[in-house]
Parts: C-alpha cells; structure tokens; sequence
C-alpha cells in the first residue's frame, strides 16, 4: 500500500470515483487532489517551501491531460524541469478519456510516467499497478 498519491483531474465525478476505488482497494492511505496541474505544482511547491517530510510526498500522480488552466502536457513539463527535482522519484500513471497513439508516444518522452490507461479508474487497473510499482 501507498502512503499518499494524488490524483489530478478537473472533473469532480472522476475524483470523486478515484478517492471510492482506492479506497476500496487499499491502494493508498491518503488521497490527495487537484483540479489542474497548476494545483497540483501549487501543492508541490508548498511542500518544498515548508521542508516537508516525505510522508506528504505522493509516491504516485494520477494525472488527466485535458484540463483547463493547466493541462497534463504541461504539468508533466514543469514538473520534469530542474525545479522539481526534488521529486523525482514520484511516478505518475496518465489516465485518460482518449488513447491516442501520438499522446502514448508523448508519454514515453516523461521518464516518470510508466503507464498510459484508460478512464476511468477500476479495481483490476490497480491490482495491475500494484504488480507494476512494487
């Protein structure tokens, strides 16, 4: 089980199913959620300005690509730039609406996405991450 991991979305019934899922599997501890990637490097920047411990850090990012104010394309951009290096490690799965060969290509170029799937979330998905990650 993981101890946090956030899930970034802009659709509050995707979230919503998300936080129900991993609930109900265990997969995590504690959900954390953003509406956007603007959020989301809002919430990592608040965790490196207070010198958090690592028990904040989400070991994981469910992160959806079409959102406004800040997409997933763009998150993923700043947060694989030198300013985010302190979080490295983070893994972060994609989920999506549409599976477009280009957008899967894309992915392959973010050394911290392993995986592209489909919305929405589900049991078997995270049993499958499970194996993936541990």
């Amino acid at each position: 089980m993981l101890d946090t991991i956030l899930c970034v979305d802009d659709d509050p019934i995707t979230l919503m199913l998300c936080k129900k899922v991993i609930n109900k599997s265990s997969f995590s501890n504690e959900i954390i959620t953003s509406q956007n990637g603007e959020e989301a490097l809002k919430y990592f920047n608040t965790i490196r300005q207070n010198n958090d411990d690592k028990h904040h850090h989400p070991q994981l990012i469910f992160l959806d690509l079409n959102m406004p104010v800040m997409g997933g394309w763009e998150f993923l951009d700043y947060f694989n730039s030198p300013e985010f290096s302190d979080f490295s490690a983070i893994k972060v799965i994609v989920l999506s609406s549409t599976i477009d060969p280009e957008d899967l290509e894309k992915a392959k170029k973010y050394p911290m996405v392993i995986d592209f799937l489909s919305k929405p979330i589900t049991l078997s998905m995270l049993e499958y991450l499970k194996n993936k990650i541990s």
